[in-house]
């Protein structure tokens, strides 16, 4: 974690598998997925936007600010952390998703494939 991150240490807002779900079949949410690129290629939430936390710093400045963006990460720390970086640099809608990909997973969502 950058010095930067550890400064944006602000609260951040979490929602379940279900309220994302609810959101993104509404079309109302844009989801930034945070992790590693070799988690990113073991399954991936179709639509998703990928910039693994460690490039969040210098790749923020390209993401929609206009429109709530919740974020994922394996299991829910990682986006508590990126969501929390975001609200600190005027990103209002950032969310957090509890319980990450693995609650995703156990909610029999399907995954996308990133084919080598």
């Amino acid at each position: 974690m950058t010095a930067a991150m550890t400064a944006a240490m602000t609260a951040a807002p979490e929602m379940d598998v279900a309220e994302l779900e609810r959101l993104m079949a509404a079309g109302e949410v844009h989801l930034l997925d945070v992790r590693q690129d070799w988690e990113w290629r073991r399954g991936y939430v179709d639509g998703a936007i990928h910039v693994p936390l460690g490039m969040l710093p210098t790749m923020a400045w390209k993401l929609p600010r206009d429109w709530p963006l919740a974020v994922i990460c394996e299991h829910g720390d990682r986006s508590l952390v990126a969501a929390r970086f975001l609200l600190g640099r005027g990103f209002t809608g950032a969310t957090s998703v509890r319980g990450g990909m693995a609650a995703w997973s156990r909610s029999r969502q399907p995954l996308g494939r990133k084919r080598s």
